[in-house]
């Protein structure tokens, strides 16, 4: 048999072309929507207004507006919210139009009967509520090889079946056990049936603290779903009903990737409760710096808002623009950013207590990064009042501390957990409160807060238990932290104001003492006001913010590192820092204005 061979000329010719062809179809995509190098950006669109998308003109006229200077990669196309239902023309000619804009499409699901200002959920013991829900998953399904529930998948309805359904369970109990078993009987498994290939992914809200009372299980529903996916709505701490703090835009993405590593699919945002487009930019940019494989923006209509602004802040260009430019900025440096970490905060499943504390701490400077299991090598362990949910947290806590780790309790844990702490140190926090406006450090020097702040009062035994920072009032002081010696390492009991945003009241002094006591083995330090934020990461990077409204003040604050750290590269402008020795310590100062951050790498 004779054997064909091709010239070798020719074979060359053909796989410089085949190569060609395949960069081609390879970058298409990014050419034509110039997509972000580090995280993909999606935007979701709901029943509503997938409806409308019947309209080709309309849906023109709209993309065109939502893509002025932002670069989008998918579209959640969403079937079904507040009786309103997208149909197959509507979904076929979605669908069409983004897959010939390049654009990624996938479903979406919210399960509630009726918005704002009461949001109203299925009723999930009423067999015609579960049926509808089944109908609308299995249709989703049907379009779609990814579906996201948008984070209204609770319950909070009591009527009687729910009532009759609960018998004797807490009404937390039984929305648990009820909504993981709606997860996988409702939701999942049908879905599957129809769509093998589907992936389900749920979507959490920002109001962590209060999940168990509705029903989001964090114990079952990541194991149930194939992805999870973080609401990093922080808005605006001030001016807002929930008042978030703007940590949490961070550390909840810590949270939910701890409790399913690799399968928090991205963070949330949405354009509401601010007064200036750097609240809105903020929310962007926390969820970044939290390593977010997806950005995702609520929602297709609203993102087209007029442009917000503070006298300060000048308003330039549409509100999307603004998006993709903050999206370009992040995505000049987060690729060189490593694995975010903090001080391990443990909060259990279903626990909750001292409610978002640790966003507060995160906002005076105290890089937090909360975890749902018990760490059992953590240099420094924090627990706050929900970590005395678990019925064996003082055996634990001795683990720790016979292994010379160090731990740091709230007084909210100290309350919670009554006189089992007494096997540690006898210990007591009390109802009665102290009003003092003058903080003292043991040897360091009395400083003014900026008000008076109201704190539970204390007991601890003389010589046991030692004095770090006290608060004075009357002839009469009172500790704001303390040491517990143990072993040969110790426990360090922070009393928090009952108004947990007093400490940002605390003057820098105090805040620094604090910060060197309860995180200063962490990797980088900051000394300074509260309301700036440090965020860490594994390979010697790290970012500082001023959390600062525009118009508010600049703040100077010292960046503490290791003496072996010499200099600062800052990833933005690519600018060198010399830092000052002092201390053994490496001191590098920082100025930063008002709503904005620096991102640096150590050397």
């Amino acid at each position: 048999m004779k054997s064909f061979a091709l010239p070798l000329a020719f074979l060359a010719v053909a796989c410089f072309l085949i190569l060609v062809l395949s960069f081609k179809r390879a970058y298409a995509g990014v050419d034509s929507q110039g997509n972000y190098k580090n995280f993909k950006v999606s935007v979701y669109v709901v029943a509503g207004d997938v409806e409308k998308m019947k309209d080709r003109a309309w849906l023109e006229a709209q993309w065109a507006r939502v893509t002025d200077g932002l670069k989008v990669d998918k579209v959640y196309l969403e079937t079904y919210r507040e009786e309103v239902r997208a149909d197959q023309e509507a979904i076929d000619d979605a669908k069409a139009f983004f897959k010939e804009k390049g654009v990624e499409t996938a479903g979406g699901i919210a399960t509630c009967l009726t918005g704002y200002p009461s949001f109203i959920s299925l009723c999930y013991t009423d067999p015609a509520d579960r049926k509808k829900l089944q109908d609308v998953v299995e249709f989703t399904a049907k379009n779609f090889d990814e579906i996201i529930m948008d984070d209204f998948f609770f319950n909070n309805t009591k009527y009687p079946s729910d009532i009759q359904a609960k018998g004797q369970k807490s009404w937390t109990r039984f929305r648990l056990d009820l909504m993981a078993e709606v997860s996988k009987d409702v939701l999942v498994g049908p879905a599957k049936r129809v769509n093998p290939r589907v992936k389900m992914v749920i979507k959490y809200p920002n109001w962590y603290e209060h999940f168990p009372n509705s029903g989001y299980n964090l114990e079952d529903e990541p194991k149930i779903f194939d992805g999870i996916y973080t609401g990093t709505e922080t808005r605006d701490g001030e001016h807002t009903d929930q008042h978030l703090q703007p940590y949490l835009g961070y550390d909840l993405m810590l949270y939910l990737e701890n409790i399913k590593p690799g399968g928090n699919g991205g963070g949330w945002v949405d354009p509401y409760g601010w007064r200036d487009k750097e609240r809105y930019g903020e929310q962007l940019w926390l969820t970044l710096f939290a390593k977010a494989r997806e950005i995702t923006l609520f929602n297709f209509h609203d993102i087209q808002n007029p442009m917000k602004a503070a006298p300060h802040s000048p308003v330039k260009g549409s509100l999307t623009a603004y998006v993709g430019s903050v999206f370009q900025k992040v995505d000049g440096f987060v690729g060189k950013l490593g694995k975010p970490v903090g001080l391990l905060s443990y909060k259990p499943f279903h626990s909750s207590g001292e409610d978002f504390l640790n966003d507060f701490l995160g906002t005076t400077g105290i890089p937090v990064e909360m975890t749902p299991n018990f760490p059992t090598d953590a240099p420094v362990l924090l627990l706050t009042a929900s970590a005395a949910f678990d019925s064996a947290i003082v055996d634990k806590i001795k683990g720790n501390l016979l292994k010379g780790e160090k731990v740091v309790v709230t007084s909210g844990f100290l309350k919670a957990v009554g006189h089992r702490f007494d096997e540690i140190a006898e210990v007591e926090c009390y109802d009665r409160k102290a009003l003092s406006g003058e903080l003292n450090i043991i040897k360091g020097g009395t400083f003014k807060s900026d008000g008076d702040i109201l704190i539970p009062q204390v007991r601890y035994p003389t010589n046991d238990v030692w004095e770090i920072v006290t608060a004075q009032t009357n002839g009469v002081a009172y500790p704001l932290l303390l040491r517990c010696p143990y072993n040969k390492t110790n426990l360090y009991v922070l009393i928090i104001p009952d108004d947990f945003s007093d400490m940002y009241k605390l003057p820098a002094e105090i805040l620094d003492k604090i910060r060197e006591t309860v995180a200063g083995d962490l990797p980088v330090r900051l000394e300074g006001p509260s309301k700036v934020g440090l965020f860490l990461y594994d390979n010697q990077t790290f970012i500082v913010e001023n959390f600062a409204a525009p118009g508010g003040k600049t703040v100077l604050v010292n960046a503490v590192l290791d003496a072996r750290i010499q200099k600062l590269t800052d990833l933005v402008s690519g600018k060198v820092l010399s830092g000052k020795t002092e201390k053994g310590k490496t001191v590098f100062r920082l100025k930063l204005a008002p709503a904005t951050y620096q991102v640096f790498a150590a050397e």
